[in-house]
């Protein structure tokens, strides 16, 4: 198994925002919504995406931009098209105004736009938080990256699209994972078409010494690894296994074992509030909650107690995010996004 396959394995959508975008004439969206990640698929027509301080991007029919957050960008029909409308961090859209275009804008179930004929066509799915293991699978990948058509299954964007314009049992979650598998394609494609820029762990698959400490770690965190362990389940010494992994990772075996130790506590304190330090502690290796404390204060710089309150604090609810309204959605019907 190679090291993509835990690390892509972070950002899960839950209750993700989707929708299919219609456009056509002098158009223009200033997206300010903070996501973490955005892939954006266009269907149909031609769309440009800008960010400050880059080179306007030309995208036709099947392209894909995985767009990183949560710095601003802007979807347009023109290289240098002024926005018409902005969306914000609650998904709350507004014309230039200050009024809200939610409704006018509406054309139906998951469909948004200045036309509902548009010729200029597109998916987007915003990921309001990936996690720290997502994080660090995403950091592999530049602030804007750009894939050309045919680098994920058009299939799976067939159904994404039926899917978003379909009100049926169970949508949001079909689309959550709908968009989880475009992601992994399109960052499997980058990837596989950019080697030379991929980060070392992920190189590390080409050493088999390496890959194989590399599952260890990452499926038995937990495990008592020492040096000279991981070793001998990788079937070679000491200093064979600390040379190949150095060269193949970037850094020592046990430190980038309590690095990803860590990082996965990350996860875990928040996405399960209730788990005690003492079981959190020995699910990532520490033989005690005292023992992860001072590990994570020294790596992180604050308690875990405290990380997790302040990052709770600070992180988008996917629950909280039910309440706020769509940009398609009606008036008087639950929404979310």
């Amino acid at each position: 198994m190679d090291p993509l396959v835990h690390l892509i394995d972070g950002p899960r959508a839950r209750s993700a925002f989707t929708l299919r975008v219609v456009m056509s004439g002098a158009w223009g969206v200033h997206i300010r919504d903070e996501a973490a990640l955005a892939v954006v698929v266009v269907t149909d027509g031609r769309v440009w995406l800008r960010r400050e301080g880059a080179e306007p991007v030309l995208t036709g029919p099947g392209d894909v931009l995985l767009v990183r957050g949560p710095e601003p960008y802007v979807v347009s029909g023109g290289p240098d098209t002024a926005p018409t409308t902005v969306v914000h961090a609650d998904q709350r859209c507004v014309g230039l105004d200050g009024e809200e275009v939610r409704l006018t804008m509406s054309h139906g179930v998951g469909t948004w736009g200045n036309d509902p004929e548009g010729t200029d066509r597109m998916i987007i799915g915003a990921y309001a938080d990936t996690g720290e293991i997502g994080r660090l699978a995403l950091s592999a990948l530049p602030p804007l990256a750009v894939l050309p058509a045919g680098s994920v299954d058009a299939s799976v964007v067939a159904l994404l699209t039926r899917e978003i314009t379909t009100a049926r049992v169970a949508q949001s979650a079909l689309n959550d994972r709908l968009l989880d598998c475009l992601l992994v394609m399109a960052v499997r494609s980058w990837l596989e078409a950019h080697p030379d820029s991929a980060p070392s762990w992920l190189s590390a698959r080409h050493d088999p010494v390496a890959a194989r400490a590399l599952d260890l770690v990452h499926e038995r965190p937990h495990h008592p690894w020492t040096l000279d362990s991981l070793a001998r389940e990788c079937a070679v010494s000491r200093a064979t296994l600390a040379a190949r992994f150095q060269r193949a990772v970037g850094s020592p075996p046990m430190t980038y074992l309590r690095t990803w130790r860590l990082t996965l506590a990350c996860d875990l304190l928040l996405a399960e509030p209730g788990l005690g330090l003492e079981p959190l502690a020995a699910r990532v290796g520490y033989g005690s909650a005292f023992a992860f404390s001072a590990a994570f204060k020294k790596h992180l710089g604050t308690s875990p107690s405290a990380y997790r309150r302040a990052t709770a604090e600070d992180r988008p609810d996917p629950r909280a995010r039910a309440g706020r309204r769509r940009l398609d959605a009606p008036v008087e019907a639950p929404a979310y996004g």
